[in-house]
């Protein structure tokens, strides 16, 4: 038996923690009726676990992807009117997949795509420090005080952030690494620093580079990437 939180994370639903907080606002059944306890105990095969109406199947074969997200795709489990998914250019697969953390609509670039929620759990929690690299193109040539600006952070979701990282690339081109990850924090930044954005697009997370794929490809991430994402690595 196990935890419902786990179950789903198992099941692909999504990381422990967004399974968590499916389950807290009632989104979760077991045998017809809502539960809202995450450590309520199931078993596969006995109990009949559903999220929305859905029935899950038991454990998948898990499957990891690196995406280069397009502009207008959304980062969500669930549909919300005519909206396009991320998980929509992996409708061909056999997989129920989520995103590992999130992009906004108007945002590209790299994406982890799985449907390992343990996985997931372990990239996107704290303790683990992973920074995320934007490359920021703006109508404005940027000059050493807007990178002054940008370096000395800014206000989101009412906690004072600040890049570990500016760097001029050139004319109207910058990159700004961050590491809290709040909502919006790299639009936000720019922003503040008086700067008119023409694309946000994330190039690297962590040990992940993003590389030569086209915005809407994807591939397998390798056990090697893997490992290195979440700092198991060794070299021989």
């Amino acid at each position: 038996m196990k935890r419902l939180s786990k179950a789903l994370a198992a099941a692909g639903v999504a990381s422990r923690r967004a399974c968590e907080q499916l389950i807290f606002e009632g989104k979760v059944s077991v045998n017809g009726e809502i539960v809202r306890l995450p450590q309520t105990l199931v078993e596969w095969g006995k109990d009949v676990i559903a999220v929305q109406g859905t029935e899950l199947e038991q454990e998948q074969e898990k499957v990891y992807f690196m995406l280069n997200k397009p502009r207008n795709y959304i980062c969500s489990h669930f549909r919300q009117g005519t909206k396009k998914l991320v998980v929509d250019l992996f409708d061909h697969l056999p997989y129920r997949l989520f995103t590992v953390g999130r992009l906004d609509r108007d945002t590209t670039g790299l994406l982890i795509v799985t449907n390992d929620g343990h996985f997931a759990q372990d990239v996107i929690h704290p303790s683990k420090g992973l920074t995320k690299e934007y490359l920021v193109k703006t109508t404005q040539e940027i000059t050493h005080e807007h990178l002054i600006d940008l370096s000395k952070g800014g206000l989101v979701e009412g906690t004072w952030v600040k890049p570990t990282k500016v760097a001029k690339v050139r004319k109207g081109t910058l990159t700004i690494t961050v590491q809290e990850g709040k909502k919006r924090e790299v639009r936000l930044l720019v922003q503040k620093a008086g700067l008119d954005l023409i694309s946000l697009h994330r190039i690297r997370i962590g040990s992940l580079v993003l590389g030569p794929l086209e915005e809407g490809e994807f591939r397998p991430l390798s056990e090697h990437e893997k490992d290195q994402l979440l700092q198991l690595y060794s070299a021989k």
